[in-house]
């Protein structure tokens, strides 16, 4: 009987070595920026006028979004697609010009990853003491660095849980409040979930959630063509006519490799061992890479002891590597960069000319219309106000379009809200309906006016409705 093949392949543990150059450094300096960035922002005070002075809260109960001077409502939830729409563009924008520098880069997979890797290596060593450490029995050194290498990983990762919830209330008193027990439930379980799930990504699964999780490596290849720039290797001058060989004698300087068609790689696997996905760049373009250029950081090095030209790994496109040049400019990058354009400018456009008052005018239809003793005929109508600046307004309620007609608001003589308050208002119109009236409606305006005059009346468009 045949031995059933195990449907998983076991997880190989990878041990990056530290490597130093421009893109670790590039790579260093952005990491730098986004974790001061995050931890940092609800920290950052903003005085308002009126609203809590945090630069970034998200106000669940209050339903509003502050985002420094902008104050974002859930009627603005089309800012929010704009946003996601714009994001997903620039991603395809970028991956088609340079490939997956976002993964590289930016992603917080890769900038949690990193940590946890530097935090792994202070702790066990560079790469020879970490393999050396995970195949030795267990003992009181594997035991100490280990759980000294976890202890941190999960520290970092509860960092990361309980800064991603200082940006939903006052940092500092969520802060007190958390450590006493007296913070809400949802604050210790987004925590948590967080903690846990940082821990699991960055620390335990790490480039399996690049390779085998995330989708963007699946789909990613559908945005390349022969101008993108990625990560290559150049196998004409890395193999020559007779492969790679290592630098022993006869194969030292570059003049004796050429002679006997020998290419410039001297197979050391110094760009293998810095790779954080464990592939092996010189077979090509492979869906683990993720374009972080370490390799380039890598085989740069061992160019520069050999005192030999840089680029035998480096940015480059296919087409280059043909011989050809590369084309930046192209009608699929022209077309991502319009796109862009176009949303950006909408949204900005949206964003600064938003009325400071949003308001809705919904006719009750049940019943749709009453007649009065009087002969006259009276609609009800459910007038919805939201402040959306940073002042309070004081408002008038008129009616334009129906002569003669009288507007009852109730019991409600002053309407006025407090920055981002939202009132619904009754309002009942009365109108005799003229004699020579035709139809079954009337169009008419509401016209809500600022006591003060610091913004223009504003007015919502409705209709009154009868029967003969």
């Amino acid at each position: 009987m045949a031995e059933q093949q195990p449907m998983y392949e076991a997880r190989i543990p990878i041990h990056p070595r530290s490597v130093k150059g421009r893109f670790r450094n590039l790579k260093t300096g952005i990491l730098l920026v986004a974790y001061s960035v995050y931890f940092l922002l609800p920290w950052i005070r903003w005085e308002r006028e009126y609203g809590p002075n945090q630069a970034i809260l998200f106000d669940i109960p209050g339903r509003q979004f502050f985002l420094f001077d902008l104050v974002v409502y859930p009627q603005d939830i089309f800012w929010l697609a704009g946003f996601l729409m714009l994001a997903a563009v620039t991603l395809f924008f970028v991956t088609g010009l340079a490939g997956r520098v976002f993964c590289g880069y930016f992603c917080f997979q890769t900038l949690w990853t990193d940590v946890y890797m530097f935090l792994e290596r202070k702790i066990q060593g560079e790469r020879p003491a970490r393999i050396r450490l995970s195949k030795q029995p267990w003992n009181g050194e594997k035991i100490l660095k280990y759980t000294a290498t976890h202890a941190s990983w999960l520290l970092v990762a509860f960092a990361t849980g309980l800064g991603f919830v200082l940006y939903w209330g006052d940092a500092p008193t969520i802060v007190q409040q958390f450590f006493v027990g007296e913070a809400v439930f949802a604050a210790y379980v987004t925590a948590g979930i967080l903690t846990a799930t940082t821990y699991t990504a960055a620390g335990l699964a790490r480039e399996q959630v690049c390779t085998f999780i995330c989708p963007y490596a699946r789909f990613q290849s559908v945005m390349f063509d022969k101008d993108t720039m990625i990560v290559s290797y150049d196998e004409n001058r890395g193999e020559g006519s007779a492969g790679r060989a290592k630098p022993v004698k006869g194969f030292q300087t570059r003049e004796e490799r050429q002679a006997a068609g020998v290419g410039d790689c001297i197979d050391c696997g110094y760009c293998v061992q810095v790779c954080p996905t464990g592939i092996d760049i010189r077979d090509g373009l492979q869906y683990q890479c993720i374009h972080c250029a370490l390799c380039v950081d890598a085989c740069d090095t061992i160019m520069d002891k050999q005192g030999w030209p840089r680029g035998l790994i480096r940015y480059t496109s296919e087409r280059e590597l043909e011989g050809g040049k590369t084309h930046p400019i192209r009608l699929k990058t022209v077309g991502y960069g319009a796109v862009m354009l176009v949303i950006l400018g909408a949204l900005v456009a949206s964003i600064l000319d938003r009325p400071p008052m949003d308001a809705n005018v919904n006719q009750v239809r049940q019943p749709l219309y009453v007649q009065m003793s009087d002969g006259q005929i009276q609609n009800s109508y459910e007038i919805r106000l939201n402040n959306t600046s940073q002042e309070v307004l004081d408002f008038e309620l008129g009616i334009d379009g129906l002569d003669g007609a009288t507007l009852d608001l109730g019991q409600v003589s002053d309407i006025r809200l407090e920055p981002g308050e939202r009132l619904t208002v009754l309002a009942r119109v009365r109108y005799d309906v003229p004699a020579d009236a035709s139809g079954s409606r009337i169009p008419f305006d509401f016209v809500i006016t600022d006591r003060q005059g610091r913004i223009d009346p504003y007015t919502i468009g409705s209709q009154f409705s009868y029967a003969r």
